[in-house]
């Protein structure tokens, strides 16, 4: 069972652990990675379903040529034929995820890694940000019924829609967004979460994170502006090269993240007013008391009832209407100041 809606339906946070090509060409790695999360606090470890000749074309004019940032002169074939998961090991980090406790998901970047998916059991589908244009491929996938999962990085808001429209178009309505920024790594400037909760009204459906910063803090805020899923590279150790080790977490570093958005969840808590059960104690609140002997009949002034601390008596926004009122009874200094004393 996936249990993505489950999470949201409990306001509980969905961590998904990343993998991309931190296995770095052994499967070993791949299954630790999984083991690893697991016990951290992840509830799902993501894959990706591609080949080199699935995702590009292996040429060597311009169009392919990577200039600047992380994978600066990587032709795209080369990149993508480093990066990628073995297709035969799939099954086996699904069984992985399995035996640990936690969910599989991955990312099919063609129809082709769909039906293989579809084949090993795969329950749910995240389409990749730079797919985020592909309607075709949304719509295929989406067409299996499974949830699914949208990163929105560089999208306007027309392709966002668009996205989401191609799987509702095919009766899927399980939709999550992810606000993301496809820097790598993200810089904070760059990451506009603001656009969480302005996704989720705009658009009418879940919004989560997927980050590619260095740290926790971004999570940790998405989750506070309402993120209900967080999606972050791990690796077992940067010190083991990959494309992507460079900006992803080990497993300390993600393992103390989970503890943070947990601790983010508690603090956003829910929407409520009033005194909370913490705050029980209302001896720092004002109030009005006696602060000198009243005789029964003698009017209230100034003098002799004030607004202080402790909180016990009647709240001072009906100081103006008692003054001048008589008193019902005798009223001791250091009384608080109760309506029916006050003939209210």
């Amino acid at each position: 069972m996936f249990h993505l809606w489950e999470k949201i339906a409990n306001r509980r946070t969905y961590i998904i652990a990343e993998m991309s090509a931190n296995h770095a060409g052994k499967l070993e790695n791949a299954l630790e990675i999984v083991r690893q999360t697991a016990r951290a606090g992840a509830d799902c470890v993501k894959i990706q379903t591609y080949t080199a000749d699935t995702i590009t074309i292996d040429c060597d004019n311009e169009y392919f040529q990577i200039h600047g940032g992380l994978w600066d002169g990587y032709k795209l074939y080369d990149l993508y034929k480093d990066a990628g998961t073995p297709w035969e090991w799939q099954e086996r980090i699904k069984q992985e995820c399995e035996t640990c406790g936690v969910d599989f998901l991955s990312t099919p970047f063609d129809p082709t890694a769909v039906d293989f998916l579809e084949g090993i059991g795969c329950e749910a589908y995240k389409i990749a940000s730079f797919e985020l244009v592909d309607i075709p491929l949304i719509e295929y996938a989406a067409s299996k019924g499974k949830p699914m999962i949208l990163s929105c990085g560089m999208g306007s808001v027309e392709e966002i829609q668009d996205g989401l429209d191609a799987c509702r178009r095919v009766g899927n309505d399980r939709v999550v967004l992810l606000k993301c920024c496809s820097e790598y790594p993200a810089n904070w400037e760059d990451m506009h979460l603001s656009n969480i909760p302005d996704m989720a009204g705009r658009f009418q459906a879940p919004v989560g994170l997927s980050d590619h910063s260095i740290g926790s803090l971004a999570a940790v805020v998405g989750v506070s502006l309402g993120a209900c899923v967080v999606e972050k590279h791990v690796c077992l150790s940067r010190a083991i090269k990959s494309p992507d080790s460079e900006f992803s977490m080990e497993m300390p570093e993600f393992a103390q993240m989970v503890r943070d958005i947990r601790a983010a969840e508690q603090i956003r808590g829910q929407i409520k007013y009033g005194p909370l059960p913490g705050e029980g104690n209302v001896i720092f609140r004002r109030s009005l008391f006696a602060v000198r002997d009243i005789k029964k009949g003698e009017a209230f002034t100034t003098e002799n009832m004030r607004s202080i601390r402790p909180g016990q008596g009647l709240a001072p926004k009906y100081y103006s209407e008692i003054l001048g009122r008589r008193a019902e009874k005798d009223i001791r200094r250091g009384e608080p100041v109760t309506k029916d004393m006050a003939g209210l």
